[in-house]
């Protein structure tokens, strides 16, 4: 830790990566003043005057975070300490794993008074995030959900992980927990976007669910290590979950639910946007309806629908969902023609199935017996009877 202690208290120019980390500490997350300075000053001008005071960028910014000077160098050595500690590590743009859709933030219109990518992002577990964000899709929604949403979360989120996505989620109660649980059942990493510091384990009753995903996948926040989770972190953190997929789909929210921030999110970055209908009478379902209507959100009912939807966005998606086929959709184009010729209630004769088939009698009769092996129709004296689709696999 030295060598970055004699870095600050010399004014050296700071690289960017320590620049960025240290105004981290300083400006709350998606403030969107920050955007123009850093594109038109980069990271280590602003820290410099916010460090120096005489610089005249120091004039242009905001007396908060001027009055961080003198705990900056201290702050930074913290963090740093305890994220080596708790096995962290900072990732910023330019390095190989920063996920490129996250720059897409810095074109944005502030929404609630946020806006901007994040300056870097602290992440646990072993994944390689730009390559997990290639094929993701969040998976967000209610808290208090019903046991519907927690089902249908947890199905589409174990589609869209067999099919080799990636699930993107808050680790929040409810229909959040259920998406990174459904990735895990099929053994395939899921990234958690934390509104509190990457190696703060929130909600605490989440731990264990935490612990999982950091094994395989990736814990993520753009919190410094230790900070505590606080109502407006959670809606800037909903920008970078948006962000990290090219498609955020919704289980369940009610009219006002912070789940519906994260769509306009993804609506603002032109991401694929999806809803998932309830039940009419579902007020947990209310704003998902009300976002279908408004042309803000594609309904998806299924991981395969969510995959066709952002089909034209990553790669390796399934195929059409389509109906298995049946005995019947198995058979010849005469075979067919028979079964079609054949009645529920009155019988017909081989002569008189064979005439409507428009075949011989010798192949008619041939494919009748045949059919009855399969349990399709029934002799009835000299007379043939169709069997109904449900009794045809008791005759077997």
């Amino acid at each position: 830790m030295s060598g970055r202690t004699d870095q600050f208290r010399r004014g050296d120019a700071l690289r960017d990566a320590e620049a960025r980390l240290a105004l981290s500490l300083v400006v709350e997350p998606g403030d969107p003043r920050l955007v123009p300075l850093l594109d038109e000053h980069g990271a280590g001008a602003v820290v410099s005057a916010i460090r120096d005071g005489g610089a005249p960028l120091a004039s242009h910014l905001p007396d908060a975070w001027r009055d961080a000077a003198p705990r900056l160098e201290r702050d930074v050595v913290a963090a740093r300490s305890r994220a080596d500690e708790q096995g962290l590590r900072w990732v910023v743009p330019g390095d190989r794993e920063w996920p490129v859709g996250l720059d897409d933030l810095d074109h944005v219109e502030p929404h609630g008074g946020t806006t901007g990518a994040p300056l870097g992002l602290w992440v646990r577990g072993p994944a390689d995030l730009g390559g997990l964000a290639e094929q993701a899709v969040a998976v967000v929604g209610a808290r208090s959900c019903t046991a519907y949403g927690s089902d249908c979360a947890a199905e589409i989120a174990a589609d869209v992980a067999d099919q080799g996505g990636t699930v993107v989620s808050g680790a929040a109660f409810g229909i959040d927990a259920a998406a990174h649980r459904g990735a895990l059942v099929q053994h395939r990493p899921t990234v958690a976007v934390l509104a509190c510091g990457a190696d703060v384990e929130y909600p605490r009753t989440h731990a264990s669910l935490l612990r999982r995903i950091g094994q395989d996948g990736l814990v993520v926040s753009e919190q410094a290590p230790g900070q505590v989770p606080m109502r407006s972190r959670f809606l800037s953190r909903n920008r970078i979950i948006a962000a990290l997929a090219v498609g955020t789909v919704v289980v369940e929210a009610a009219r006002r639910s912070g789940s519906l921030n994260t769509l306009y999110w993804a609506d603002a970055l032109g991401r694929v946007t999806m809803g998932v209908p309830g039940p009419v009478t579902s007020q947990q379902s209310a704003g998902v309806h009300q976002a279908v209507r408004d042309g803000r959100a594609v309904l998806v009912t299924t991981g395969r629908e969510v995959l066709d939807a952002v089909a034209g966005v990553t790669a390796d998606v399934a195929e059409p969902a389509r109906a298995d086929d049946t005995e019947r959709d198995r058979l010849g184009r005469l075979a067919r023609r028979v079964l079609d010729a054949l009645s529920f209630e009155q019988a017909r004769t081989g002569a008189d199935v064979a005439a409507s088939a428009r075949g011989s009698r010798a192949e008619v009769a041939e494919l009748l017996t045949a059919l009855e092996r399969q349990g399709l129709c029934v002799h009835v004296g000299d007379r043939w009877l169709v069997l109904p689709r449900g009794a045809s696999t008791t005759r077997r």
